[in-house]
């Protein structure tokens, strides 16, 4: 019986240090990506539109760290501002979405009725149209840039969430404290507001975290195809389009920025986990 307890015991402590090294783990990853970007607002190796087309195609310490681009163009300095630029739409997106598909959803579910119908009919809308599609669109009326990406991905984001809050919000309704509060003769607003929204909140700051993770890839594959930040801002995305030609000559310049693509979606993965873990009352019982 003994050995047994051990080796129970043994796994549950197991479980639990990797619950935090997925948190830790994440929180160092995003951590260093935006010192990367905060320190690319001030001060990168060279400036990262700067060209020198007799530098050009050079691999990585021959000239500059991580080489230079069919341009001449210093890849780790562009690197550096893609991270800034990456990580800036994303975050404002899944903020913005975030927010509204989060009122959303809490309004739904102390509504009910035909506005929760009509919530839910509008979200399956949205998702039959993928961001990048909604990106397009958005393209051909107000051109490429920062704004068309960040509001293609909050315009996709707000369903998510909204769907999300909703769920949570509705068993949240259910619970003896808000029975005992509608009692009382507390208005819905007071109840979502005092009851409802603080026990829901950890499950919105878990999804926003790993939808971050999605709203990089989705900020990518928009720079991809020309429809995130106009140049000569850099963007992981459409770093990647631009190495297309040169892939059998300077590979460096599609792994590179595929690499931080990875990285940043991974790291955002595991911090999600991590505090999913952390914050979600019935992992804490396990």
């Amino acid at each position: 019986m003994a050995p047994v307890v051990s080796s129970a015991l043994a796994s549950r402590l197991a479980f639990k240090i990797s619950r935090r090294m997925n948190l830790v783990s994440g929180a160092v990853i995003i951590g260093l990506l935006l010192a990367v970007a905060l320190l690319s607002l001030v001060w990168t190796p060279l400036p990262p539109a700067k060209m020198q087309i007799i530098h050009k195609l050079q691999p990585p310490l021959v000239f500059g760290l991580l080489g230079t681009d069919q341009f001449g163009r210093d890849v780790l300095s562009m690197l550096m501002a893609g991270c800034w630029n990456s990580l800036s739409i994303a975050i404002t997106a899944v903020a913005i979405g975030g927010t509204l598909g989060s009122i959303a959803g809490i309004s739904a579910a102390a509504i009910r009725g035909l506005f929760e119908t009509l919530l839910m009919r509008i979200c399956d809308v949205i998702f039959a149209l993928p961001p990048i599609l909604s990106a397009m669109v958005l393209g051909a009326f107000l051109g490429p840039g920062r704004f068309t990406a960040i509001t293609a991905i909050a315009v996709f984001m707000i369903p998510v969430f909204a769907r999300v809050t909703l769920a949570t919000s509705l068993q949240a309704w259910s619970r003896d404290y808000v029975m005992a509060a509608r009692a009382l003769g507390n208005t819905r607003l007071a109840i979502s507001l005092r009851h409802v929204l603080p026990n829901i909140i950890s499950q919105i700051i878990v999804h926003g975290a790993i939808q971050l993770g999605l709203a990089i890839l989705t900020e990518a594959g928009l720079s991809f195809l020309g429809l995130g930040m106009a140049p000569p801002a850099p963007s992981w995305g459409r770093m990647l389009a631009d190495s297309q030609t040169y892939l059998a000559l300077a590979p460096w310049l599609a792994v590179l920025p595929g690499l931080a693509i990875a990285i940043a979606v991974f790291g955002f993965n595991m911090l999600g986990d991590g505090l999913r873990d952390l914050l979600d009352p019935r992992e804490a019982r396990r």
